[in-house]
């Protein structure tokens, strides 16, 4: 079964995230738990801890269909110790507030090396702070999300991905998400049918199918390995629709959230009941 939702907003509260999400009508949703562009936020309280999950349950949604996201100031591999500090102290309280809303993943970006230390250094600094985070924190897996690869950002290669988890530790509270805008933008062709095919067997002889824990599905206004982060809706861009129905279609992708970061909410219901029916039809564009 498919988990096909949208990073859906928390504002008013996070219970209003999952009502938010169902009247898209999706299975699963995203959002961030507290505001992705400041370091601090309020604790939880226990009402709030309450509401959000009462709202899940109303919904029907579970810990496996919502892929929470951390705040974009976070860098797990940062050159500067007292900045590399200050991220992963809140990487822990990211993870420590899923915990507490009784949610099961974090979505986070990797990080970057700001020209100043070795790829292979900044990766080996990412796992160590996720492993530091993992150590204070429990039941919440780590999902690396992939990049484009943009500056000097980490994790646009799939082995990447495969030399931070490698250093993990705890390999069962470790995962990834794949982007497909991000690998589009970062080399990996996804425009035909037999482009996704070569894509995933190299992921999964890479980094391997057992680790995948999520998917953001949207398709790029930048070019093909551009190095270019620009989000498009499903069949606007310059991947196309074909993916998306493949990925539909394909039982490896079943049972993980697989979350529209597209460009226009307003038609956000309609890309998610698009998504729905190529599980069942053959139906063209």
């Amino acid at each position: 079964m498919k988990f096909i939702g949208a990073h859906v907003s928390a504002s008013g509260g996070l219970a209003n995230a999952a009502t938010r999400a169902a009247e898209l009508e999706a299975t699963a949703f995203a959002l961030f738990t507290k505001n992705q562009r400041q370091w601090r936020a309020a604790p939880l309280t226990p009402a709030i801890i309450d509401e959000f999950k009462a709202a899940c349950e109303k919904h029907g949604y579970g810990p496996g269909q919502i892929l929470p996201h951390d705040s974009f100031l976070i860098n797990l591999g940062h050159p500067e110790a007292e900045a590399l500090e200050k991220s992963r102290k809140a990487f822990i309280d990211e993870l420590t507030r899923c915990q507490q809303l009784g949610l099961t993943l974090l979505n986070f970006h990797p990080g970057s090396h700001l020209q100043q230390i070795s790829e292979e250094a900044c990766l080996s600094r990412i796992a160590e702070s996720v492993n530091i985070a993992l150590e204070q924190t429990e039941g919440v897996t780590a999902v690396i999300e992939n990049t484009a690869g943009q500056g000097s950002n980490l994790g646009f290669r799939f082995e990447h991905l495969a030399a931070i988890i490698d250093q993990v530790d705890d390999k069962s509270r470790v995962g990834v998400c794949i982007d497909t805008c991000h690998a589009f933008a970062a080399g990996y062709d996804l425009r035909t049918e037999e482009a996704c095919e070569e894509t995933f067997a190299e992921f999964d002889r890479i980094v391997g199918f057992q680790y995948l824990r999520g998917m953001h599905l949207n398709d790029a206004k930048s070019a093909f390995a551009s190095r270019v982060d620009r989000h498009h809706s499903l069949g606007e861009g310059n991947i196309g629709h074909t993916p998306f129905r493949w990925l539909m279609r394909d039982s490896r992708f079943d049972g993980i959230p697989m979350v529209l970061e597209t460009i226009n909410p307003d038609i956000w219901a309609e890309e998610i009941a698009w998504l729905k029916a190529q599980q069942t039809t053959t139906a063209t564009v």
